[in-house]
């Protein structure tokens, strides 16, 4: 049998890690590893236009199917193209691999040629960040940061010189057994007994979940139920959490909707599940909090705690709830949906009256009508920025469908290449790209790949010829739009003549039907609306100090606008609150 290089190697090991590809970009430093996976049957190497597509892919691959995935990129300007996508997949808690490929290990230091510092520019988005300088460091160097991606959830990037890649694997080399998933987390009895006892003296609860509320479901509503608590949510938390949920409140965040805000905030025991919500101006600074997060590091940096938990969600519920007092009083849960119900009636009346004939087009109509149409199980990935707003009213969860974005991180263009990820995991499941005009045509070469792999990705373009949320945020900044309008070709005829499925749509009339022709063509699709660009409407109050990006003033208003079928769930919610 002939000897292994390095190269062969390490893909070997990524194959036992449960790699199914490699996105990436070919280049001469990369080109042993490629070679390696093209001779290796159990893994697939994915060509991309663009490195930062290769990451972003990566990271909506791994958000997923919950394992391991991996990017790469050459030498040099290659693999720093990664960087964008990786701090996204690193602030989703995504486990992603990057191979960094590098220049000829003689020349590092000494100003070669594409020469630059992986190990150091990779540092601030990674767990695990270094660099193969010898053969010997094989293969413990890259099963430990395997370990350090899986295990803490994260990025970790190995860089290797092309020269290395090609040398012999050392022999009687160790390969250990590998960690291919994450343990749960159970806090201790003594910080159980503390939040029981806080819990029992409460007379308000309320619950503000976020993504850590993944695979908790059935325990949250439990404990809700237990409480007499309104549940509110995060914008990463929704899909977790608000499906079969009578206790819903709506979202809270520049973004939210219905009565998030005042069930945080109206309580006098805040229980944040999950949730490493950014925007602090939203929390209360007069009520008892207490976080539950199974990444210590996350725990009190929003808010002061009165009891910090370390631990998941699932576990934490299940040790707690049964220890906690029944509680009989609905009064707080009660009038909450009631707030929630009357606050979505004032928001959704703007975008149901006289939408067939309006021309541009209400985005929001678009996203309900996507909404209805789209598979149960869809996948739907989300381009920052207003499309985050039509996604967040718009979008209904139900406990199969997923919706990926930057909702972290917040990039622009992560929607196309996320989607590419996500549809390489499941060529039967659909897969919808909630793409912008701006997002859109940032990383647009990369709908070639779509193409070139026949994947049925059905990219639903919103072209209001604009970077609307900019815009937004300029009006109230007190500023002029300036350098936000977009000249734009026609997008379906752009993808027609790159091979696939192209349709414009500019009448209300002609949308429904031109979704429904594109989620029926086996390939990709594009389905490019023109939109109108005044569609967010703001409160009549906002000032200039109101919003700086997406922070908020001390006034706590949100943003105004539909909120799709989440008004008949508050409904129906309320149907079910006891009459006295």
């Amino acid at each position: 049998m002939a000897k292994q290089n390095v190269s062969e190697q390490f893909v070997d090991i990524l194959v036992r890690a449960g790699v199914k590809r490699l996105y990436g970009v070919v280049g001469d430093s990369l080109n042993p590893v490629v070679d390696a996976v093209r001779r290796n049957p159990s893994v697939e190497w994915v060509q991309v236009r663009h490195e930062e597509t290769a990451a972003f892919a990566a990271g909506a691959e791994a958000q997923i199917t919950g394992t391991l995935a991996a990017c790469a990129g050459s030498c040099g300007p290659g693999n720093l193209h990664l960087i964008n996508g990786l701090y996204d997949a690193h602030r989703s808690m995504a486990p992603v691999l990057a191979l960094a490929s590098h220049i000829p290990s003689s020349e590092i230091g000494l100003a070669y040629f594409q020469a630059t510092h992986p190990e150091l520019l990779f540092q601030e988005c990674s767990h695990y960040n270094e660099m193969i300088s010898n053969p010997q460091q094989m293969p413990r160097l890259l099963q430990t940061a395997i370990q350090h991606a899986i295990g803490r959830g994260g990025v970790s990037v190995v860089t290797m010189p092309g020269d290395i890649a090609s040398q012999p694997a050392p022999e009687k080399s160790i390969e250990h057994a590998l960690v291919t998933s994450r343990p749960s987390v159970k806090p201790g009895d003594e910080e159980i007994d503390k939040f029981c006892a806080m819990i029992d003296k409460a007379k308000r609860v309320t619950l503000f979940c976020g993504s850590g509320t993944a695979g908790a479901h059935a325990e949250v509503m439990e404990f809700a139920e237990r409480v007499k608590a309104p549940v509110g949510h995060a914008l990463r938390g929704k899909e977790w959490i608000q499906y079969d949920n009578p206790y819903d409140v709506g979202m809270s965040g520049l973004l939210g909707y219905g009565a998030a805000y005042e069930a945080t905030n109206e309580c006098d025991l805040l229980i944040l599940l999950g949730t490493d919500f950014p925007y602090n101006a939203f929390l209360p600074d007069d009520v008892k909090i207490v976080q539950v997060d199974v990444r210590p590091e996350h725990l009190g940096r929003r808010s002061k705690l009165d009891l910090a938990v370390w631990g998941d969600v699932r576990e934490t519920l299940r040790a707690l709830t049964p220890r906690v007092k029944v509680k009989t009083d609905r009064k707080f849960l009660d009038r909450m949906l009631k707030k929630h119900a009357d606050a979505l009636e004032g928001v959704v009346k703007a975008y149901t009256r006289k939408v067939e004939k309006h021309i541009p087009i209400h985005p929001e109509y678009v996203a309900s009508v996507l909404d209805e149409l789209a598979d149960d199980d869809a996948v739907f990935t989300v381009d920052t920025g207003m499309c985050n707003v039509w996604a967040a009213r718009y979008l209904t969860p139900n406990g199969k469908r997923r919706v990926i974005g930057s909702f972290s991180h917040g990039s622009m263009a992560n929607a196309l290449p996320q989607a590419i990820g996500a549809q390489f995991t499941d060529r039967n499941r659909q897969v919808v790209s909630m793409s912008g005009d701006g997002g859109f045509t940032m990383l647009m070469g990369d709908f070639l790949t779509l193409v070139q792999y026949n994947l049925p990705v059905k990219v639903v373009l919103f072209n209001n010829s604009s970077l609307g949320m900019v815009e937004l945020e300029m009006l109230v900044g007190g500023l002029p739009s300036f350098g936000t309008t977009n000249k734009n070709p026609d997008f379906a005829a752009v993808a027609r003549a790159c091979g696939a499925y192209g349709v414009r749509v500019e009448k209300p009339k002609q949308l429904e039907s031109a979704l429904k022709d594109a989620f029926k063509h086996k390939g990709p699709a594009l389905v490019d609306v023109v939109t109108d660009p005044n569609a967010l409407s703001i409160p009549p109050k906002i000032s200039a100090d109101m919003v700086t990006g997406f922070a908020l003033s001390a006034s706590k208003i949100v943003l105004d606008g539909g909120v799709g079928r989440m008004l008949q769930m508050a409904r129906s919610n309320l149907r079910n609150v006891p009459r006295p």
